[in-house]
């Protein structure tokens, strides 16, 4: 008897085996990937503008709702801290650019809109889409005149995926599930002077 149940549990075992060896290539798929590849800050005219590039990638899940028709909401969320030698840091600025990505299927087009400004492009493929939702020229950060004695600042940018837009039944399933828990890591940088 306890040989049987030994040359089950091997075959269970086994089986198990593949079935985690066929799947891995999938899961390995499945990962999204946020992450800010480059951001710098300069000031003209007594403004400080910030150019950043963020790199994109959606994973199953993502795309699936996107094919679908569910509207994607990013988040780029800047920061501007004074660094204190002594003491926390304290936040300066804050600055949220929401951008959303759309799949309207009749006209096979992918449509980012700012939703700060309104401004909204159209994209034949996907990945021409992320990438102009990647690319951030010239956005104004804060009036440098903000900033007191020149101490020294430092800004961080982080993109995300916004699930709090998605529909009811969606936004539900993917608080329970992390396929849909997409953010790069804060990104950081000294403000020059």
């Amino acid at each position: 008897m306890l040989c049987r149940f030994d040359n089950l549990f091997a075959r269970a075992l086994a089986a198990l085996t593949v079935l985690v060896a066929c799947l891995l290539p999938a899961i390995a798929c499945a990962k999204g990937d946020f992450s800010v590849r480059s951001a710098l800050a300069y000031e003209r005219d007594g403004v400080y503008y910030i150019d950043a590039n963020i790199y994109y990638e959606l994973n199953e899940a993502a795309l699936e709702a996107l094919q679908s028709g569910v509207a994607l909401t990013f988040e780029v969320q800047i920061e501007v801290r004074r660094v204190r030698r002594w003491r926390p840091d304290s936040s300066v600025a804050n600055l949220l650019q929401l951008y959303e990505l759309q799949y309207h299927a009749l006209s096979e087009r992918y449509i980012v809109r700012n939703l700060n400004s309104g401004e909204q492009d159209n994209f034949l493929t996907l990945s021409a889409a992320l990438q102009s939702l990647g690319d951030i020229d010239g956005l104004p950060l804060l009036d440098a005149a903000l900033l007191r004695d020149r101490p020294s600042y430092e800004v961080r940018i982080k993109a995300v995926l916004d699930i709090r837009s998605f529909p009811g039944p969606l936004r539900l399933l993917s608080a329970f599930f992390g396929d849909w828990r997409l953010a790069s890591k804060w990104y950081k940088w000294r403000l020059p002077p």
